[in-house]
């Protein structure tokens, strides 16, 4: 996200302030555009928010968009204990703190839980949600049966200490081999390798352990707000089993990309900024 720093209207803060719901907030956050209604976009696992870049692109004129980098990933100093839950809150109190009225929640992958989760626990706090290529649970889809879990500790440290036994050579083939499953825009692999690669580690396994064995199926009947999903190609040949983590509700549709992989917004950019567009014009 270069580019955007030469950008009028751009404010660039990493805010480290303890914040109302009493977790040190320590995620980075870029503000681009002035317009009335805010967007936040939360990028997925060790992910930058320079993934958001086109989508800024497209949307600062209208609108302000606030763009996070969560603490850890992608070069953002790391935070003692890292938790869905408190990544959650934090990004809860930044909203109040910061007085910003009726977010719409813009989150991939891990991000897109993220926007569940805070939908689901603080209704009256945004305007809606889009959710991009993440499943309320899933391991679901792997294992019918699966079920959430209390993690122990000893459980991280024994991942923790896995992962940190990876020398950077093969870290860095293992990001390789990921990124190429996650884009069909083999342009796009070198940054994916890059924001991994500047990753904490600990936070990294962290997690990754613990999104693992997150469900959210039982609080998406909480979610009041319009949501918008929108689903990579090859979700669309099990679709009912997708439909069914869902809920069938009415206030929460789904849409499914004509091609590519998990980063849709590189994959299927047309379609995927029509969805955004359409989404956002229907909530004046």
């Amino acid at each position: 996200m270069k580019n955007l720093i030469c950008k009028v209207g751009l404010l660039c803060v990493v805010l480290l302030g303890i914040i109302d719901t009493g977790f040190a907030q320590s995620f980075s956050v870029q503000r681009v555009g002035n317009g009335k209604q805010a967007i936040i976009l939360i990028p997925g696992f060790a992910c930058s928010g320079e993934v958001w870049e086109q989508t800024v692109d497209s949307l600062q004129n209208n609108y302000s968009c606030y763009i996070l980098t969560m603490p850890g990933f992608a070069g953002i100093p790391p935070e003692k204990n890292p938790s869905f839950d408190s990544w959650a809150k934090q990004i809860i109190g930044f909203i109040q703190k910061e007085n910003i009225k009726n977010p719409i929640l813009i989150g991939h992958s891990m991000g897109g839980g993220l926007a569940l989760y805070i939908a689901s626990s603080q209704p009256n706090l945004v305007k809606g949600i889009v959710v991009v290529d993440a499943l309320p649970c899933l391991a679901a889809l792997y294992n019918p049966d699966f079920q959430s879990k209390k993690i122990a500790p000893e459980e991280f440290n024994e991942f923790e200490s896995q992962m940190r036994k990876i020398d950077e050579e093969q870290f860095y083939r293992q990001a390789y081999i990921s990124a190429t499953s996650l884009t069909s825009d083999s342009l796009r692999y070198d940054n994916l390798v890059k924001w991994s690669l500047s990753s904490d580690r600990t936070t990294y396994a962290h997690m990754y352990y613990e999104y693992s064995n997150i469900d959210l199926r039982p609080i998406i009947p909480s979610i009041s707000v319009s949501t918008l999903v929108l689903l990579e190609y090859p979700f669309k040949k099990i679709a009912p089993m997708i439909e069914q983590q869902f809920g069938n509700l009415p206030n929460i549709r789904l849409e499914y990309a004509n091609k590519g992989l998990h980063f849709i917004m590189f994959d299927d950019w047309e379609w995927y900024i029509q969805q955004i567009m359409d989404f956002l014009n229907d909530r004046p």
